[in-house]
């Protein structure tokens, strides 16, 4: 079994999703702060807006959807979770074989050194923080125009190739390569079942689709 979730999952925690109705997007470009060339341009402007979502993130606490995808790894044989999400509520919710694909916000990157660690305060008071070694730090998450670590996308892959069952939950399967991964299970013989407050582009194309909240349905469909 192998699961992709995406910022639905925890849009029910308090952390804003980037496409829905109240999205970040409709509020900010992603070009002004989630590139390379963004940060580039102005790293202290990235900071802060990194800065306020690692505070709405320490804040948040798993819902019943985090807690109820942790108890079906406990009982699945062999079990992936797949997630778009750079928050841990995942993990803290008790999940433990989670392939993070757009990487972790309170992870820490110094772009001289190139030494990464995990800085979980809610906010860095310096902006924009730098290394010990003088360099300046990034966050450790996957900007539009990278590419993702090969292999956290390789593991990522093998799980949905592998998978006979694939739950795709919260996510509005636009963002690719993460996207493809439902295609690649679905090719490779997996059912895979939709949960999500409205339809997406993958949803005439799978098994099933579940409509309602993540926390709701979740925990039904695992007991």
């Amino acid at each position: 079994m192998a699961v992709l979730t995406g910022a639905g999952v925890s849009a029910e925690s308090g952390v804003p999703t980037f496409r829905g109705k109240d999205g970040l997007w409709k509020h900010y470009r992603p070009e002004d702060l989630a590139t390379p060339d963004a940060f580039s341009r102005d790293p202290r402007l990235v900071w802060q807006w990194y800065n306020w979502r690692r505070g709405l993130i320490a804040r948040a606490n798993p819902n019943r959807g985090h807690y109820a995808l942790a108890d079906l790894e406990r009982t699945a044989p062999e079990f992936t979770l797949i997630t778009q999400n750079v928050d841990d509520l995942h993990e803290q919710a008790g999940s433990k074989n989670v392939i993070k694909l757009h990487g972790d916000i309170w992870q820490v990157r110094c772009l001289s050194c190139g030494r990464d660690w995990i800085d979980t305060r809610p906010s860095i008071a310096e902006l924009p923080p730098r290394c010990g070694c003088g360099g300046l730090l990034r966050p450790g998450v996957v900007w539009f125009g990278e590419e993702l670590q090969p292999g956290i996308w390789d593991r990522a892959e093998y799980a949905a190739r592998r998978a006979q069952v694939f739950l795709v939950i919260g996510t509005s399967a636009v963002v690719y390569p993460a996207a493809g991964l439902v295609r690649m299970a679905k090719c490779s013989g997996a059912k895979v079942v939709e949960i999500n407050l409205a339809e997406t582009v993958i949803t005439s194309q799978i098994d099933a689709f579940l409509a309602g909240p993540c926390g709701e349905l979740l925990p039904k469909l695992i007991a």
